[in-house]
């Protein structure tokens, strides 16, 4: 017998995996292609308190290992967010994380508050890669002062609902990040974000994307986020959502033994629609093969 199930800050989920934000729709774009129910969680596109056009065009860009996005977020608000995809994701049996974005502390505090304590989000994952207009553009998510303190005023309004901080892996020190996001209050903590990069088309000698540079995501990520996740791990004591690159079990588990309690499927969903639930397959394959009862026993079986 074999029990994949696994808890975050008291929300139960049959397994570990859940979709990268950004890279899944909010989960009824993937519904004619994945039984949603058979994931341990849908995790949302980032939502924000009123509409964002996102970023002009090309906004993502193909490289080896991966692919640039800069969308910019792209989102139609949280009025319509509700009123549809929490409305769909009603009707399905999985835990639902929500990710929310802001460009002020103000932004996020009215998103977070509205979500707090509804019965159709169990989970919210702060996006604290997005630029703070007020502080000259630098993303909250790089700075431990700035961390520390919107996480703090997040705590205040999220009500009974956990919050997951989401990191950027664009920090001189992670485990620094870290301690922050948690010293702050942060239930639970998803790393990592993409890495900023940059592609230039010769032909045209110009830059691939309209942003300049823009989100490096994929399998050329993944010895990075591994790397971020164990330290992380080894560094605090709260449960980790680990993502970057995760392409099939073999990744999922990789990720698990760094110390994730759960993992994250994201630009693999572009490639092939079916990730998921191969992934979910693949580690209760492992678990049968190498016989493991609970994940609990592999987890951070490796540690910094």
């Amino acid at each position: 017998m074999i029990d994949t199930s696994i808890e975050i800050c008291g929300v139960r989920m049959k397994n570990p995996v859940t979709v990268a934000s950004g890279t899944f729709g909010s989960g009824m774009e993937y519904s004619e292609f994945v039984d949603l129910s058979r994931l341990g969680a849908v995790t949302t596109k980032g939502v924000a308190i009123t509409p964002w056009e996102g970023n002009p065009t090309p906004r993502v860009a193909e490289v080896y290992g991966g692919m640039l996005n800069a969308i910019g977020l792209q989102n139609p608000g949280l009025d319509t967010f509700i009123s549809r995809d929490l409305k769909f994701l009603k009707g399905v049996d999985t835990a639902v994380i929500v990710n929310v974005c802001g460009h002020s502390v103000e932004e996020y505090e009215a998103c977070v508050e509205r979500l707090a304590d509804r019965d159709d989000v169990d989970l919210m994952e702060i996006n604290v890669s997005c630029p703070n207009v007020k502080e000259g553009g630098i993303a909250f998510g790089v700075d431990t002062k700035a961390l520390n303190d919107i996480t703090k005023k997040l705590k205040k309004k999220c009500g009974k609902t956990p919050i997951i901080m989401k990191l950027s892996p664009n920090v001189t020190d992670i485990a620094e990040m870290a301690r922050a996001a948690v010293d702050g209050g942060a239930d639970a903590l998803s790393l990592i974000n993409t890495i900023t990069g940059m592609k230039i088309d010769i032909y045209r000698r110009t830059y691939a994307l309209a942003n300049r540079t823009g989100g490096l995501s994929g399998p050329a990520v993944k010895p990075v986020a591994v790397r971020m996740v164990n330290q992380v791990a080894s560094a605090v004591d709260v449960p980790i959502i680990g993502m970057g690159g995760i392409a099939n079990a073999e990744d999922a588990i990789e990720f698990i033994m760094a110390g994730a309690t759960a993992v994250s499927v994201g630009t693999a969903n572009f490639n092939d629609p079916f990730t998921t639930i191969k992934v979910v397959e693949g580690i209760e394959s492992f678990m049968k093969a190498q016989g493991i009862e609970n994940l609990s026993e592999i987890r951070g079986c490796v540690r910094w």
